[in-house]
């Protein structure tokens, strides 16, 4: 044994004896991981957040969160001379002033993004496969909080340079929360501590970005991993794989040591973007002056989709006992993403509800194979994007040589016609998909051989899937619930009497809708027409009777069975 095994033996045996702790950290080092792309979206968000921590530690050290107005007297020329708040002065210290300051900004920067980014999407995999059912609902339930949380940091965050840009983001801040009704107005005067902008919103905003919210996310990110060690990881169908076991590799010495070159690889990544791309040069802007605003002034993009319901709605105000309600503000902030949120919140129990499935999900759904919810998120998507895009109807506008107005009117349609359209195609395309997985069952995969029957009939040889696909192909769909019924099944069936009231004909119809399928005959051919329940995958077969004994004489060369 040499001196480093001895070493590191002396260290574990002197921990465990005092901390009991050996059999914890051997389960640990054993638990297995399933080896899935998308399973590193999670991964990107958890160490763009590290990252996060670590630069905004740095910034912390030269920020002065104070609104005090002072003259600039730092290295960047064009703003010598200039009245401007502590806060600004201190961010054109560290951008130009500070050894590495810049470097620390943009990467702090780039990485909220990224991390909101792939917060985002790991969100989308984990709606369109399923993996928020059973037992994995609050982990679900605080990946959306975590969203949430995420946007506030960001507007925050980017609040506090107080420039020209920042300020304008504050200022449409200030109006929604007037708008919202009785309270709106005194949160208003509570938060910014009397009229805009005030002198104590900077400091504020501060303790909010880097202690109150931070200690929620961290808080919460450990409860989601907590979870996620506790419950076990997903896993996409494939050979083996079942809701009673994980095929995957351990975490010592597989996942360590390749999530630890990714952290790096994530590291680098944003240190190359924060050194050749630029973002947020608030030198540019100068410091904000309530009379000012940018042309073409565009948030993050995470924030991009509330600037566009604001742009598209049309006015809209009350006014009763000699009280405005803005509903063309309020709506708009408060309205479309919280019915996106919301609904999603509420998702898992409503779907759970419907189809009456109360099973455990360990395993993941392909998209494909529960259309309803796969055209449902893609309609959520769409609804999302048009007001994503909207938020820059200016720019848009005058890339395109659109007029301003025209293309608004063409969004007020889109946010409502595009769900629409979305969800149908979506549909249409996930119905055709179980389509062709039935038929590959059925008939296997070409070959491109074609061969001649004796009766003059060309026909093309087809090999068996292989059997890792296969065992995804097979996977069980989303079963419906045997619905109740006062006679046999039959053509004469009755319906129960609970189905017969408008709740209960709201089941049946979210049954059928949600375990929709292409039913599949015993000969492979589906035509998607069924009673809308789920079928069973088809069983390979549906070689041609004529090649029957080519095929077992290995007439193709390989044994494979000929069909049409």
């Amino acid at each position: 044994m040499t001196f480093t095994e001895k070493a590191v033996e002396g260290t574990g045996r002197f921990l465990d004896d005092r901390l009991r702790g050996a059999v914890s950290v051997r389960g640990f080092l054993r638990k297995i991981f399933p080896d899935h792309w998308s399973f590193l979206l999670g991964e990107i968000a958890l160490y763009s957040f590290i990252i996060l921590l670590l630069t905004g530690t740095f910034l912390t050290l030269f920020f002065q969160p104070s609104m005090t107005e002072i003259v600039y007297h730092g290295s960047y020329l064009p703003l010598r001379g200039v009245r401007m708040s502590e806060a600004y002065a201190s961010t054109l210290n560290i951008s130009f002033d500070v050894r590495g300051g810049l470097l620390m900004r943009q990467v702090h920067h780039w990485a909220a993004l990224l991390f909101m980014a792939a917060l985002m999407v790991h969100m989308l995999r984990v709606f369109f496969t399923g993996a928020y059912r059973k037992p994995r609902e609050f982990n679900w339930l605080i990946g959306i909080v975590l969203f949430t949380l995420g946007m506030l940091e960001g507007l925050f965050g980017y609040s506090l340079p107080d420039d020209l840009l920042s300020g304008t983001g504050l200022r449409i801040t200030e109006g929604v929360i007037q708008s919202i009704p009785v309270i709106g107005t005194y949160f208003a005067y509570f938060l910014f501590g009397g009229a805009f902008p005030g002198h104590i919103i900077i400091p504020r905003l501060y303790v909010i970005h880097v202690l109150l919210i931070p200690g929620l996310l961290l808080a919460l990110i450990s409860a989601h991993l907590f979870f996620m060690f506790h419950q076990k990881h997903t896993q996409m169908p494939g050979k083996g794989r079942t809701n009673a076991n994980v095929v995957g590799a351990p975490m010592y010495p597989y996942f360590m040591a390749k999530t630890g070159a990714f952290f790096f690889f994530i590291f680098a990544v944003l240190a190359l973007l924060s050194t050749f791309a630029q973002i947020n040069p608030i030198w540019l802007f100068g410091p904000y002056n309530p009379s000012g605003i940018t042309a073409g002034s565009q948030p993050d993009f995470y924030m991009g989709a509330l600037e566009g319901a604001l742009r598209i709605m049309w006015p809209w105000e009350w006014n009763i006992a000699g009280h405005t309600l803005a509903f063309n503000v309020f709506i708009p902030a408060l309205v479309p993403l919280g019915i996106i949120f919301t609904g999603a919140a509420l998702w898992p129990f409503l779907e759970r509800w419907a189809i009456g499935d109360y099973s455990e999900h360990h395993v993941n759904d392909r998209p494909r194979n529960a259309p309803t919810r796969t055209a449902i998120g893609m309609a959520a998507i769409t609804f999302y994007g048009v007001l994503w895009l909207e938020g820059a109807n200016d720019v848009i506008a005058a890339q395109l040589q659109i007029p301003l107005y025209t293309l608004t009117w063409i969004a007020r349609f889109a946010v409502i016609l595009g769900p629409v359209i979305a969800y149908w195609v979506t549909k249409r395309i996930c119905l055709g998909l179980q389509r062709k997985d039935a038929h590959l069952l059925a008939h296997g995969v070409e070959t491109g051989i074609i061969r001649q029957l004796p009766s003059g009939e060309f026909v093309e040889l087809t090999r068996p899937v292989p059997e890792q696909d296969r065992a995804a192909l097979e996977y069980n769909r989303v079963n419906a619930p045997e619905l109740p019924r006062t006679t046999p099944d039959g053509a004469d069936a009755v319906p129960a009497p609970e189905t017969r009231s408008m709740l209960g004909r709201d089941r049946v119809s979210a049954v059928r809708r949600g375990t929709e399928g292409i039913p599949v005959a015993a000969d492979g051919h589906g035509n998607g027409h069924g009673n809308g329940h789920g079928a069973p995958a088809a069983v390979p077969g549906g070689a041609h009777p004529a090649l029957e004994q080519d095929a077992a004489d290995g007439a193709d060369g390989e044994g494979h069975p000929p069909s049409h």
